[in-house]
């Protein structure tokens, strides 16, 4: 497509599709791309309103720049096929009304895979941001949204090689299938300079910087999957070598209400009272990203951290059993430790001696991903548009 200064007038918005905090990181510079492409791409933001904290998604939004939603389906809470249904429901008069060009998804939540199926069943085409991710458990109702995503969407955008060789396995023709990089770490180059002073962020939660502030440094810590918070025995294993390592290097805690909550519910509480354990509530994207930039090390088991450290040279122990992002351990910073605690403290032990993985940055970690999409994109539906 030779550049032209006007998009096609008949040629619909791209829907672009966020439903959870993970989202929010992905989608910003995505749009900021598509609005400085030659021409711009016209979009529309559709918030469905899956993570529904309202203050929490109105200061990410503040943080990371991006516009207010469009269109807001505001779902709220449910089990995953009420929440599934309920984003298909609201979705379809959303396509019938704004008759869209296609609809672009990112990541694996619930909302992904529901908007993926309204636009296949109508016939509109599906791109999915960071296609082809895979852990191989079919336990986490994540895997199964990216699968379910990846086999019908028309576009798959990659952010490692694994990525392709994963969807080729299933069967997907690679002519669906484009390498563009991690757009998560555009969103994290783009504010690094402007995130949060760790010092700041205690000081608003009423603690004392001077608790970080020693030679050692500190580690972050964050918990959500129920396989590791839902079940009090493997909580309390898990707490106890966190108050083990606190010893040597204070720990600062993101905590998610469901931990916390268990916390509570299970009787743990004396294993986080401690004044090397610092116990914040769940903070903005520009704090979390100060925070994690200045840790000597992160426990965690979220998947959008393990590839945040990646990209900041900290080092990670992930405590799940697999990782639908095997480049974060193949070339960065990431560990495997699971639930076994042995291992934990073990790594731990070593990074505090300075032994821990240095890693490197993958390709295309550059924060020109959402760039490479928006110029694949505009190609790609001009060209649909002009063969159909």
């Amino acid at each position: 497509m030779s550049p032209s200064n006007a998009w096609p007038t008949d040629l619909g918005p791209v829907i672009c599709v966020v439903g959870a905090r993970p989202n929010f990181m992905k989608m910003a510079p995505i749009l900021r791309a598509f609005a400085s492409h030659t021409p711009a791409i016209p979009t529309l933001l559709l918030h469905t309103g899956q993570h529904y904290d309202r203050d929490m998604n109105d200061k990410l939004f503040e943080d990371l720049r991006l516009p207010k939603p469009d269109i807001n389906l505001e779902v709220g809470s449910g089990s995953h096929a009420v929440q599934t249904a309920e984003v298909m429901r609201r979705f379809e008069p959303v396509v019938d009304e704004k008759k869209p060009s296609c609809i672009l998804v990112v990541g694996d939540v619930n909302s992904t895979l529901a908007c993926t199926l309204v636009g296949v069943k109508k016939g509109i085409p599906v791109v999915h941001v960071e296609a082809g991710l895979r852990s191989y458990d079919r336990s986490m109702p994540e895997e199964i949204n990216r699968v379910l995503t990846d086999q019908v969407a028309d576009r798959l955008y990659t952010t490692e090689h694994s990525a392709a060789a994963n969807l080729q396995n299933e069967g997907i023709s690679p002519e669906r299938i484009c390498f563009v990089g991690n757009v998560m770490i555009d969103s994290l180059l783009s504010n690094r300079s402007v995130a949060r002073p760790p010092a700041d962020t205690l000081r608003n939660e009423g603690f004392d910087p001077a608790a970080i502030a020693g030679p050692e440094g500190y580690g972050i810590v964050t918990m959500h999957r129920p396989s590791n918070v839902d079940h009090p025995e493997v909580l309390e294993s898990l707490l106890r070598v966190l108050k083990d390592i606190s010893q040597s290097l204070p720990l600062v805690f993101a905590l998610h209400p469901r931990t916390r909550g268990n916390i509570e519910r299970f009787g743990l509480g004396d294993l986080i009272k401690s004044p090397s354990m610092i116990m914040l509530p769940p903070q903005g994207y520009l704090e979390m990203l100060g925070l994690m930039a200045d840790a000597r090390i992160v426990l965690t088991d979220s998947g959008g951290l393990q590839e945040e450290t990646t990209a900041l040279g900290v080092p990670c122990l992930t405590m799940r059993e697999n990782t639908e992002r095997p480049i974060t351990v193949d070339q960065g910073t990431n560990t495997m430790v699971g639930r076994d605690i042995a291992a934990i403290r073990h790594h731990a032990a070593e990074i505090l001696a300075g032994r821990g993985k240095s890693g490197r940055i993958p390709e295309f970690w550059d924060g020109r991903t959402a760039e490479r999409i928006a110029s694949d994109l505009a190609n790609w539906l001009i060209q649909r548009h002009t063969t159909h």
